[in-house]
């Protein structure tokens, strides 16, 4: 029975995140626009099309219920509303980039590990060992030997 409540609550959490969140394509797609200026270089830079980036602003404006952008001219201009919001994607999109970076290279200095048994270690792998150094010097290997 506690179970049940418990998975009740969990469904009842998801679908009131998903409500208050929009979609993270969406979000893509205003903050490189709202960056750029330019629905045509977010798209580029998206590497999808200028009509993906217009639905999925759309998607978002009616997610929120408010209007980001108004026309100017032949280009966009940025409502209070859309101001707001460009700050805050961007900032959160730029400490997303930062720690994906700095995920990234925590994972490169990760040593490998290598676990085999002894006798292929000594009659195979080390007779290799020098060549591989040479083609990966970065490399932080540990080696495990295991029973024969």
């Amino acid at each position: 029975m506690k179970t049940d409540k418990i998975a009740a609550t969990c469904q009842e959490n998801s679908q009131i995140m998903s409500r208050n969140l929009p979609p993270l394509n969406a979000l893509r797609a205003f903050e490189s626009t709202a960056r750029l200026g330019s629905v045509s270089q977010a798209a580029e830079q998206l590497n999808v099309t200028h009509g993906a980036v217009s639905r999925q602003l759309k998607v978002l404006e009616e997610h929120l219920g408010v209007s980001l952008f108004s026309k100017d001219g032949r280009g966009l201009k940025l409502t209070d509303a859309g101001i707001r919001l460009r700050d805050v994607s961007g900032e959160a999109f730029d400490r997303l980039r930062g720690v994906c970076v700095e995920l990234s290279k925590g994972s490169a200095d990760a040593p490998f590990v290598l676990g085999c048994s002894g006798s292929l270690l000594a009659r195979w792998f080390i007779p290799r060992l020098s060549r591989l150094n040479a083609e990966l010097p970065d490399l932080r290997l540990h080696l495990s030997a295991g029973e024969d």
